[in-house]
Order: C-alpha cells, then sequence, then structure tokens
C-alpha cells in the first residue's frame, strides 16, 4: 500500500497506532514487537512472496552480524573477521544484484555479443535497494565495534521500521535504536501533532504538486519515446517540469515518513533540505539525498580517497591539500574517487545505461566543481564582489545541470533522451502554437526562427509554464517544512538546516495552534480529495 492511499491513511496507519499505544501502555516490548508485525503487513501488501524475500536477506545478515560480534572481540582472529565482513558484503551485493540487475546484466551481454538469451523475468522487491545499504551499513558498524550489542528484535525493528523501509532514509543502528529503547511507545499529542503536520505537508506535496505537474511533463517523455521530435519549448518544459515533480515527490515522501516516524516517538535523520537552493552541485549533494551521500561518501569515497592517498604517500607522492599538491593527486585522490562513487550511484538509482551515464555526468559536475574551489581563491580579488557574482550564476549553472542530467533520468530509452537532449539545444527547432503567433501578432516577426504550430495546444503550453513557475517560486522562496518546524527538532540534524530568513522567518513558524490546525487541514483535505488517482512515488522503484 502507498502512502497516499486511502487503505493506508484510513485503514493501516489508525490500526497501527491504536494497537501501538494500547499495548504500549501495558508493555514496551509489546509495543516495539507489533511494530515489526506491522511492518511485515505494510511490506506485505504489495505481494506476500517478499515477505521471503526481506526474511532471507535479515537472517542471513543477523548471523553474519552475530559472527562479526563475536570476532570484534578477538583481537587474534582480526583477519577472519575481515574476511566474515567481506562475506557478509559480497553476501549483499549478490543478493541486491540479482534481483535488481539479472535482467540488465542479461540485456547487456546480448547488446554486446548479439545474442538473444532470454531469462526469465526477475521481479524486483519494494525497497531492496534502501534495506541492502542499511544492512551492509550494519555488519560494517559491527565489524568496528560501533554497536556494543543488539538483539534480534532490535535488528528486526530497525531494519523493518515502515516508515523507512521502502525509500529511506538510510539509517544507522547507532542512531536509531536508542530511541526505540528509550521510547515509551505512550501516546503523546505534543509528538503526534509534529508527525500528523509533517504528514499532511508531505501529501500535499506528493499528491497536488508532484501529481499535478506530472500530466504536463509525461506526455513530453512519451513522445520523445515514441519517435516524436521535441523542439525547444517542450523540451525544457521536460527537464524543469521533471526536475520538480522529483523534487516534490522526494520532498513530499521525506516529510510523510518523518511525520509517520515522529508519530512513533521516533526522530528520522535528514534527508532533504530544498536542494535546488543550492548554489553548486557539491551543495546540492549535500542537501537531496543527504542519506545516500552520507553512505557513498563514508563507504566508497572516503575509503578509495583514503587508499589513494596512502598509495601516494608509500610513493613519495604529495597528497591533496597544501603547496606541493599537484593535478596528478587531484585526479587520482579526489576526482577517480568522485566519479567513481557517482557511477555506482547512478547504478544504485537503476538498472540501465541512462541511469549510469546520469551518474557519470554528476562525478563529471563534482569533479568540475572541486577544480573550480581549488583555483578560484588563486584568481579572486575580492571575495565579496566574488560572492555577489558567484552566488546567482553558481545557482543558475547548478539548476540547468540538475535539471538537463535529469532528462537521462527520465528518459525510457537511448533514443528518447538523445531526441529530448537535441530539444533543449534548439536542434529540433523552437516551435509555438499557431494561436500564440497569431494572437500576439509575433507570427511574421518570428517566422525566420519559429514555426508555427497547429499540433501544440496554445492551453496547454500556458498552464505547464504556470505549473513550473508556481512550483519554482515555492522550491526557492518558501522556507521547506522541517525549518518551519525546526524549533520542535523534526528530524536528527535539523539544527544544521539553512537558517529559515526573512519574513517567512517570521509568519511561517509552526506553533501548535488552532490557526496553524485550521491551515494543515486545508492542506490535507485538498491532499486527500485528489487520492485515487494514478500516482506513484517516483523513489519507490528503486
Amino acid at each position: 500500500m502507498l502512502f497516499n492511499s486511502y487503505t493506508f491513511i484510513f485503514g493501516f496507519l489508525p490500526a497501527t497506532l491504536a494497537i501501538f499505544f494500547v499495548l504500549g501502555r501495558a508493555s514496551r516490548n509489546m509495543a516495539l514487537s507489533w511494530l515489526i508485525v506491522a511492518s511485515l503487513i505494510f511490506y506485505a501488501w504489495w505481494n506476500p512472496a517478499n515477505i521471503l524475500i526481506i526474511l532471507t536477506s535479515l537472517g542471513t545478515n543477523f548471523i553474519f552480524a552475530r559472527l562479526l560480534f563475536r570476532l570484534a572481540s578477538d583481537k587474534k582472529r582480526v583477519r577472519l573477521g575481515q574476511a566474515v565482513l567481506g562475506l557478509g558484503i559480497a553476501f549483499n551485493i549478490f543478493f541486491l544484484g540479482y534481483f535488481k540487475y539479472a535482467n540488465f546484466l542479461q540485456s547487456a551481454m546480448n547488446d554486446i555479443a548479439g545474442t538473444d538469451f532470454v531469462l526469465t523475468q526477475v521481479i524486483l522487491p519494494l525497497g531492496i535497494s534502501f534495506f541492502t545499504f542499511q544492512q551492509i551499513a550494519f555488519l560494517i558498524d559491527v565489524h568496528g565495534k560501533n554497536i556494543e550489542k543488539f538483539a534480534p528484535r532490535d535488528f528486526f525493528l530497525f531494519v523493518l521500521f515502515f516508515p523507512q523501509l521502502i525509500a529511506g532514509p538510510i539509517v544507522h543502528f547507532r542512531e536509531m535504536m536508542p530511541q526505540f529503547l528509550s521510547n515509551s511507545c505512550r501516546f503523546d499529542s505534543g509528538r503526534f501533532s509534529i508527525g500528523l503536520t509533517l504528514f499532511a505537508i508531505g501529501l500535499f506535496k506528493k499528491v497536488v504538486l508532484a501529481d499535478g505537474i506530472a500530466p504536463h511533463v509525461t506526455p513530453i517523455y512519451e513522445l520523445a519515446a515514441a519517435g516524436g521530435d521535441i523542439s525547444l519549448f517542450p523540451a525544457w518544459i521536460a527537464a524543469v517540469g521533471f526536475t520538480l515533480q522529483i523534487y516534490f515527490d522526494f520532498s513530499g515522501y521525506s516529510d510523510m515518513a518523518a511525520g509517520l516516524a515522529r508519530c512513533f516517538g521516533v526522530r528520522l535523520p535528514l534527508n532533504f533540505d530544498s536542494p535546488l537552493k543550492a548554489t553548486n552541485i557539491i551543495d546540492f549533494w549535500s542537501r537531496w539525498h543527504v542519506t545516500l551521500t552520507r553512505f557513498l561518501t563514508a563507504y566508497i569515497y572516503n575509503p578509495l580517497a583514503l587508499w589513494q592517498t596512502r598509495k601516494r604517500i608509500a610513493k613519495g607522492l604529495p597528497g591533496l591539500g597544501g603547496r606541493n599538491s599537484s593535478f596528478g593527486a587531484f585526479v587520482m585522490v579526489l576526482a577517480a574517487p568522485t566519479i567513481l562513487t557517482m557511477l555506482l550511484s547512478g547504478f544504485w538509482h537503476g538498472a540501465g545505461y541512462l541511469f549510469i551515464l546520469w551518474g557519470l555526468l554528476h562525478g563529471i559536475f563534482l569533479t568540475v566543481n572541486h577544480a573550480w574551489r581549488f583555483v578560484t581563491p588563486r584568481l579572486r580579488s575580492n571575495k565579496d564582489s566574488y560572492e555577489r557574482f558567484m552566488r546567482p550564476a553558481g545557482f543558475l549553472i547548478t539548476f540547468t545541470s540538475v535539471a538537463v542530467a535529469m532528462i537521462l533520468f527520465r528518459s525510457t530509452t537511448t533514443d528518447a533522451a538523445i531526441n529530448l537532449l537535441q530539444g533543449i539545444s534548439g536542434l529540433n527547432g523552437i516551435t509555438l502554437p499557431a494561436q500564440i503567433l497569431e494572437r500576439t501578432g509575433l507570427l511574421n516577426i518570428l517566422a525566420p526562427v519559429v514555426s508555427a504550430s497547429d499540433t501544440q495546444s496554445a492551453g496547454e503550453l500556458v498552464l505547464a509554464i504556470a505549473w513550473i513557475a508556481v512550483l519554482l517560486l515555492i522550491a526557492l522562496l518558501l522556507p521547506n517544512s522541517l525549518q518551519i518546524m525546526a524549533r520542535y527538532e523534526p528530524v536528527l540534524g535539523v539544527r544544521k538546516l539553512t537558517p529559515n530568513t526573512g519574513w517567512f522567518a517570521r509568519v511561517l513558524v509552526w506553533k501548535p495552534t488552532i490557526p496553524w490546525a485550521v491551515a494543515v487541514s486545508v492542506l490535507a483535505a485538498a491532499a486527500v480529495m485528489r487520492l485515487g488517482g494514478k500516482s506513484e512515488f517516483l523513489y519507490w522503484q528503486f
């Protein structure tokens, strides 16, 4: 069931909360055990067979974790512990690889060898990327002695907790389990109102905003996939429109997940912090899917960079940073690990060539951004004037880069992506609805560069641009939901958010008051009225 469904909102969630609080009055252990059962019901709702898959993963990882826990305290068996950790990580990679990448690898082999080998279609279990990464991090933490103890129930609750089970955030045992163990499991009006407010805001973002712009974006990608040439304006609507769609889709999910967890007395880690406000691509990735960036940095980028640094030191070569830093150090210690990490990020997001290319492109973006940071201190003479120029310029470059790359992320075929990229470059021509050109008297003036189209709808074009304008204003000018509720710390790490400045800081500050209750109720009612239509969280497919 989806978070944005009648079944979840009016059936599963109220029942789960009611039983949790009733059991909590009798026994905290019973209430936490009920959360595990409820999470299994939630996960099994799509396909009961998925339970066998996730329980296999959980059981195997628990066995590896217990072995690592015993070996971690024995200094004489360090290598054995490393071998067990390697086997555990290999199991998870193979497990994820089979379900997520078997079909892609078969297709790639056929492309390379020119064969038509057919493999039985492997159905991708929901959330497998997230709970697999979470368990890899758990094994590494156990091996690194960052976890003092854990019982089977603790481990199952940590992985299965349904608000973050399907699409994250990717959490650590040490930031979640203390909250569960200290949880009273009793109804608290304060945390419940915070949770419901976050959930309602997230639901509105998803159902009204993300799903609202989807009908103006999806047909363009479908037309591109069907072979129709996409001209300049529709191509940019597709690029910017989908960027805003997935922004509010994932922002909405993150708010809903955080709100659900808060209702149960748990704070999830920060996972989304207005990334479209970023003024450089490094800043963007520190705000977009924060826990994934944290995971990739800690377990892929940092080990690679450290390995390269040690190799260079062993050879007597300078590392990165300082006066002796060189181009070779930059390439080997920073650029190569960054590009490889983002390649893996793209492959993690989806089993397809375009996802890999999307990851590679972001790796290049990040590398250029890091190089710019190395070079500019030597070039700029006045820091203040540099900042005044670079903040708006950096924002435009970052937003454009992200939007263009989103074409690769959204397109279903390589030909469709090429078509749209040609479109935004103007290579497919510039067309406008004939109705607009005739009514504005621009038909003859713009005739040398703009073609009139009788098939394009003037109303659809204006409506799509209006949607984009409204969503851009919301995303760029308004504080995000976590800033609005910052004084109540709705998620872990919320105090590190970008300051909520301007007059919005004085007006849009959430308090448990009647006016705010009315405003949130209006958002919730508007969202509920739109339930039942075609809708799916974009990140749930990963």
